[in-house]
């Protein structure tokens, strides 16, 4: 029996408040809009942002809320508008989109898309401002445009990506967010020439992507840094040849690398946030062709401060936003190199959970376990 045109009563975890655990709640999901598409969400998995919104730590907190941003599912309905995608697709929703006809959109250099770029205070969808979730006739907030923590959730067709149907949603859910920010960051902006040394700022999930994608790339040497040695043996199956924590030099540590590398490294990638791994990210690259990219995302009062003359000296700084990928163009071409065994995935899973339990999820991330915890939601 179709349910399209129909609400729909499923399950989602709602955030009723700030830092208390989500509680599973029935539902009613509204038919998609305009350029809208309801989606039911397989497998969905915990990442860092969804805590940082949760906690409320920083942001305009907007409560109750779906959360919930890395997702694989299933094309239920689409609304009006919506041409290049039908029922019983296999797609995965990303929290930032492509109109396809912004100034962003059109240009070869950019994925920042004016109509649907990443807003965390919008708490309803872009046609009427509306939210498609209720409880009782009472609105609840979306997160992202994605709110994939509902086994339906309605998303803006932009910010849809169709991929391969033979890829294993519980994998390649994953490419949704954390691993394509971190591989594209190196495969796409730092580009690392085949045998040439990357250093690695923060080996988090994110982190250990980059790591990935100098493996790819053929780095010869790919140095960890984190403040955190019990990091350092599982960032060897991404890659990393090499470890170096702050807290056992006595000097910065981008003048330890500079040592190590004879000169600095040729390509570096910052992964946390932290304004002076900013720096030193930078200045660790070696003169005259190293490039340094940012994809940590700082504290909104935050700056810092470079000698001018490094830059003078032919070194390169860069930001990245999502790896400088296109989600609705790109990603599928990212779950490729997944199916041709170009990228490991099955790696970066490191737990799963029934959508029952989906705050051990949330407990693991906090204690610090593990890289990313996949959400069964049949379970």
């Amino acid at each position: 029996m179709s349910t399209a045109g129909q609400v729909i009563r499923c399950k989602a975890a709602v955030a009723w408040e700030s830092g208390k655990p989500l509680s599973i709640e029935e539902v009613e999901v509204a038919p998609p809009q305009k350029n809208e598409v309801r989606i039911k969400i397989l497998f969905t998995s915990l990442c860092h942002t969804d805590v940082y919104f949760w906690d409320a730590k920083g942001q305009n907190p907007m409560f109750p809320r779906i959360l919930g941003h890395e997702a694989g599912g299933i094309v239920e309905s689409v609304g009006e508008g919506v041409t290049d995608l039908k029922p019983g697709d296999h797609v995965l929703p990303i929290f930032t989109g492509e109109c396809k006809e912004c100034a962003h959109c059109l240009s070869e250099e950019s994925n920042m898309c004016d109509l649907l770029r990443i807003n965390t205070d919008r708490g309803g969808m872009i046609h009427d401002g509306k939210s498609r979730f209720s409880i009782n006739g009472k609105p609840i907030y979306h997160f992202l445009g994605t709110s994939t923590f509902s086994e339906y959730t309605v998303v803006h067709v932009g910010q849809v990506a169709k991929i391969n149907p033979e890829a294993p949603l519980d994998k390649v859910c994953v490419l949704s967010c954390g691993m394509s920010t971190g591989f594209g960051a190196t495969v796409n902006v730092a580009k690392p020439k085949k045998g040439q040394s990357v250093a690695i700022f923060g080996l988090g999930a994110v982190g250990l992507a980059a790591a990935e994608g100098a493996r790819v790339s053929g780095a010869s040497r790919i140095i960890g840094v984190d403040l955190n040695p019990s990091r350092f043996e599982q960032a060897k199956k991404f890659g990393v040849t090499e470890f170096v924590n702050p807290k056992d030099h006595d000097k910065p540590v981008q003048e330890v690398i500079v040592e190590m590398t004879g000169g600095g490294v040729d390509r570096s990638v910052e992964c946390t946030g932290s304004i002076q791994a900013m720096i030193s990210a930078f200045e660790c690259v070696h003169d005259g062709w190293g490039v340094a990219v940012l994809v940590g995302v700082p504290n909104k009062d935050d700056a810092f401060k470079t000698h001018p003359v490094n830059l003078l000296n032919e070194r390169t700084l860069k930001g990245t936003f999502f790896g400088n990928y296109k989600p609705r163009t790109d990603i599928p071409a990212v779950v490729e190199k997944y199916m041709n065994q170009e990228l490991e995935l099955d790696k970066f899973i490191t737990h799963s959970v029934p959508f029952s339990e989906i705050n051990k999820a949330f407990e693991l991330m906090l204690a610090g376990e593990g890289l990313r915890c996949v959400i069964r939601m049949d379970a």
